[in-house]
């Protein structure tokens, strides 16, 4: 059996900076790699999660130009988890103004998870700008697939031990619509409230990621200012149907970019986001690779890491 790739080595950053986008956000960008190679755009889960060092490791150092930027309210991008023009088409506003910041004309895409979505989205709107698509853990973003996760009779049924502790602070009358009482709570003027609904939302989607169960990234997953952008964002995100005017928005509007090189990771035990949107996804695409790996829906399993990386590597021979 061949042994998996690894992540590249940890690199440090050339540059980064912070830009001004609209009198309100600040969104936080940076570049590492080679100044002169292929540009890469790193687009991160949440919404609401940011970025990481190690989201520069995917990469070939030598042969990519690697930028990567906390999308509205997350990571070092400020004020933190505003929900003020945060919204899907802002953020593809953001990821335009840094092409044009860094005189990038075109890019390979990278996304995974709410990343995989971002990334289609902005491959739609702007398909002229796109190398080839790099995804991983699809997320369609339908009402199905956040009811999934969320609300009772999906996931709930994986891990009911952790969902029973994630609708624990919700009273049996609004269980309803877990969703909509969450958000009551994340928005709500008390700031314990927020904290404790934060953590909540947060832990329960940490408990979902893994094929094995990693207790330490579940409690990761709780740190409080980790926790108050993604559970914040993510929720506004999902009470907005993704700002979207059409449920299946991705899936209908996929045409355009159905000629574009592609390559799909998912886990085929993922709980947190179905196989089946990998699946339906690829059956849209003509130049698609997908790749069903043993392994749940987190971006740092072995499997997957090895996936995205040779995935990473066959851009390279393309893009040469």
């Amino acid at each position: 059996m061949e042994q998996l790739r690894a992540l590249y080595p940890a690199i440090k950053e050339n540059f980064s900076e912070m830009l001004d986008v609209d009198g309100t956000h600040t969104i936080y960008y940076e570049e590492s790699g080679n100044p002169n190679g292929v540009p890469v755009i790193f687009l991160h889960g949440g919404p609401g999660c940011g970025t990481a060092p190690s989201c520069r490791q995917y990469f070939d150092p030598e042969f990519y130009r690697i930028i990567l930027f906390d999308q509205r309210g997350s990571g070092k991008s400020t004020p933190r988890a505003c929900l003020e023009n945060n919204d899907t088409w802002h953020i593809i506003e953001d990821i335009e103004k840094i092409r044009e910041k860094l005189n990038i004309d075109k890019w390979l895409v990278f996304g995974g998870s709410w990343g995989s979505t971002l990334s289609l989205c902005y491959a739609i709107k702007h398909p002229e700008r796109v190398l080839g698509l790099v995804l991983r853990g699809i997320f369609l973003g339908r009402r199905e697939d956040i009811e999934w996760i969320y609300e009772v009779g999906g996931a709930s049924n994986f891990h009911p031990e952790s969902f029973e502790r994630y609708i624990s602070i919700i009273p049996e009358e609004e269980r309803k619509d877990i969703i909509g009482a969450y958000y009551k709570r994340l928005t709500s003027k008390d700031k314990e409230t927020r904290e404790i609904a934060a953590k909540e939302w947060s832990m329960w989607e940490g408990s979902l990621v893994t094929l094995h169960p990693d207790p330490n990234l579940e409690q990761s997953f709780g740190e409080i200012n980790y926790a108050i952008s993604m559970a914040t964002i993510e929720c506004h995100f999902w009470m907005n149907n993704m700002f979207w005017d059409d449920d299946n928005w991705l899936l209908d509007h996929v045409d355009v970019i159905k000629d574009i090189p592609t390559w799909i990771v998912h886990g085929r035990y993922d709980v947190d986001c179905r196989p089946i949107g990998a699946y339906e996804l690829n059956k849209k695409l003509n130049n698609c690779k997908l790749e069903f790996t043993v392994s749940g829906h987190s971006s740092g399993e072995p499997e997957i890491v090895d996936s995205l990386v040779r995935a990473t590597d066959y851009f390279k021979e393309i893009l040469k």
